[in-house]
């Protein structure tokens, strides 16, 4: 753990808050895995060269951990480049009223059905009005600014649309705000009635909730936000904004002590940056509230992106536009990621050697080495290899390295 690790050491500093059998599993185990991250407890792969040798803990490939998060987010950024055509995107932020974040605050079930609902929306509004079927990518939301709990969707769809009826590709549509944002309202208002008179509303927080407020906020203006079209280079950097991160980013913790947690906030409406304080627990808990659970996923893919439809979608619209299919690219190997990402070759040693590798630890039999301090002093495992003049006995670094190495 170093200083640069701000969210490791608060979640150490609170472990005894969240590592509880009342926590959720999701936030249990994906902060535990940030804790493992880059430590003995992953295991890790050993590469060597004549003067030197290095250890590489394995990652975690949690969501919730920034490092892991941000290369998560690199390697789909690079499917979804090959994935989609070379066309102009939108983007469409649908949010809700506030009366309404308590009640999915609290039905995390009920939550995960906002991607489908906005989903329905906008490609129904696009068939009815242009007859035409579009690329859309659904990214939910649950945080604001200043880390409270504000679920709201991020939906990225293509600026044009395929006409299944005469094979056309239609180059740009005109997306009406208020025609969207009605489907958007009718759907979560009627979604959240239907959930009322099933039951299913009975925490605390929906004791308020009725048939009447639910109608009330059904006649007012809801806050729909659509942005100018974009390329697909910048369709897929906003994108990777929301997927697969915090809701605050390690270089907004400006300082971190056991009895308090100082950090930087965003303020939406003067567009700001605030400084805020709170305890490390207080501060988990704002963090825990927008860990997903298990086999949830942060976006879903809906119209000509969905997966029944893709495969066979696909081959049309690029035919259509005259563009070629480019091939999925091949997994990038973790050295290659961090060389080209930072500048420096992990697997060079300090005199310009190129390491080979030479085993993989165990977990526990990492936890030795790092006891003993050695790496010679415990059996290898099947298959182990030695790099050609190779030694055990000499000054090792220790970096980190992804569990495909």
């Amino acid at each position: 753990m170093t200083p640069r690790e701000p969210i490791k050491r608060i979640l150490a500093l609170t472990r005894s808050q969240w590592d509880v059998p009342s926590a959720r599993r999701g936030v249990r185990e994906s902060f535990a895995k940030v804790l493992d991250c880059r430590t003995p407890k992953l295991g890790a792969e050993v590469y060597a060269s004549a003067p030197e040798e290095k250890v590489f803990f394995h990652t975690c490939k949690s969501r919730a951990c920034p490092s892991c998060g941000n290369r998560g987010t690199l390697l789909w950024q690079r499917e979804q480049w090959v994935t989609l055509p070379d066309v102009p995107f939108v983007g469409i932020v649908l949010t809700m009223p506030d009366v309404f974040w308590p009640i999915f605050k609290d039905h995390r079930d009920l939550q995960q059905d906002l991607t489908a609902l906005g989903a329905a929306a906008i490609p129904q509004w696009a068939k009815d009005r242009f007859g035409v079927a579009l690329f859309v990518t659904a990214i939910q939301h649950t945080f604001g600014g200043r880390l409270n709990h504000n679920p709201h969707l991020h939906m990225l769809v293509s600026a044009g649309g395929l006409r299944m009826t005469k094979s056309e590709w239609v180059p740009s549509l005109r997306f009406h705000r208020e025609e969207i944002m009605n489907l958007w309202r009718l759907a979560v208002t009627s979604y959240l009635e239907s959930a009322l008179r099933k039951g299913l509303l009975s925490l605390p927080s929906a004791s308020r909730m009725s048939t009447e407020l639910i109608r009330d906020q059904a006649q007012r203006s809801w806050n729909i936000q659509v942005t100018a079209q974009m390329s697909k280079k910048h369709f897929l950097g906003y994108a990777g904004r929301y997927i697969r991160r915090l809701p605050v980013a390690q270089r907004r913790i400006l300082s971190v002590s056991a009895e308090e947690v100082v950090y930087e906030s965003k303020v939406t409406r003067t567009k700001t940056h605030a400084v805020e304080s709170c305890t490390p627990a207080e501060f988990v808990e704002k963090l825990a509230q927008h860990i997903p659970d298990r086999y949830r996923n942060s976006m879903r893919y809906f119209g000509l992106l969905a997966p029944r439809t893709k495969a066979t979608t696909r081959n049309v619209v690029f035919c259509l536009l005259g563009q070629q299919k480019r091939p999925k690219p091949k997994r990038e190997p973790w050295a290659h990621s961090i060389r080209k990402q930072f500048g420096t070759d992990p697997l060079s040693d300090s005199k310009g050697c190129r390491m080979q590798w030479v085993s993989s630890l165990k977990p526990r039999l990492v936890a030795q080495t790092e006891a003993h301090g050695r790496v010679i002093d415990f059996p290898r495992d099947q298959g182990t290899r030695s790099a050609p003049g190779c030694a055990f006995n000499v000054p090792r670094c220790v970096g980190f390295a992804s569990q495909e190495a």
